[in-house]
């Protein structure tokens, strides 16, 4: 049967059990190394983490070479179960969610629900969790979007950049450090690639981001990479994605592609940006280009 956990927003952190890695192996030469975990306690929650340091630079270069399912078996095998993923159940989220659970079938999925979903994604997140069998666990903003709109109005209707970086630093990216730090999440499957924003641009295949090492299996491929994907495993795309969606977020903030869109983000948060800020670093300068650079 499928899993789909809730994780209610006003639960104490301190009640989730964290996962404990089972000494990974690390990268060398040959493709692995062993390093040193250091054991942090975090003081907000009481929750012992195990902190997994690695040559980014080296990984990369060992990685270069790899198939998306190596990169998955790499990550599995060097954050055990501190691995996990996000998937925001948009237009090809099926390629990753089936990558990802074909290797490691009961890998949490982080799917945060802004509330403002259009009703097509969250039926087809049922589907995908029914037929591929997924761990998912659901998180929310501790604010609801009748409490959130009675505080601040319908921030999506400012139309400044200002108004939609607090909604998605409510909805999105505060939910998500909350799973992550919850989970005790020490590796991060998402499936960011580089044709998507300027920011992915610059990514390797695995990154630090906070406490967690990002790890982007799929970073390099294309289009067509994700279609001869989706078709090999007769698997679907979003149901939007045949009205004219290349992309799709909350259903205030997303649109068909025009032709007189030049990139294809261009249809997300009304063209003013290109990122919601779960996918960015967390220091006051590189947050920044929150406004110039999603889900």
């Amino acid at each position: 049967m499928p899993r789909l956990n809730l994780i209610a927003s006003d639960q104490a952190s301190g009640n989730q059990q964290a996962a404990a890695i089972q000494s990974p192996d690390h990268l060398d030469g040959n493709g692995k190394t062993n390093q040193p975990q250091s054991q942090q306690l975090d003081p907000m929650t009481g929750v012992t983490s195990n902190q997994i340091e690695l040559d980014l630079e080296a990984v990369n270069q060992q990685l270069a070479e790899a198939s998306a399912t190596k990169i998955v078996e790499w990550a599995a095998e060097t954050f055990g179960d501190g691995l996990v993923m996000s998937s925001s159940f948009g237009i090809q989220s099926a390629v990753m969610l089936h990558l990802v659970t074909s290797v490691v079938p009961d890998i949490p999925v982080i799917w945060i629900d802004t509330g403002y979903l259009p009703v097509k994604t969250y039926r087809f997140a049922e589907e995908l969790i029914e037929r591929l069998n997924l761990n998912v666990k659901v998180y929310q903003s501790a604010m609801s979007p009748a409490r959130m709109e009675a505080l601040y109005d319908r921030l999506w209707e400012k139309n400044d950049v200002e108004s939609l970086n607090r909604y998605d630093q409510i909805r999105k990216v505060e939910p998500m450090q909350r799973a992550l730090q919850e989970l005790n999440a020490t590796g991060w499957l998402a499936g960011l690639r580089k044709q998507q924003t300027d920011h992915r641009k610059t990514m390797g295949w695995v990154n630090k981001q906070g406490d967690q090492h990002k790890i982007l299996p799929i970073l390099n491929w294309h289009s067509r990479d994700i279609y001869k994907y989706l078709t090999a495993h007769d698997l679907p795309y979003h149901p939007m994605f045949d009205e004219g969606y290349t992309t799709v977020g909350d259903w205030h903030s997303s649109r068909p592609l025009s032709f007189d869109d030049q990139d294809e983000r261009d249809t997300r948060f009304h063209g003013l940006k290109q990122e919601c800020g779960i996918h960015l670093p967390e220091t006051p300068g590189e947050a920044a280009s929150l406004d110039s650079s999603s889900l």
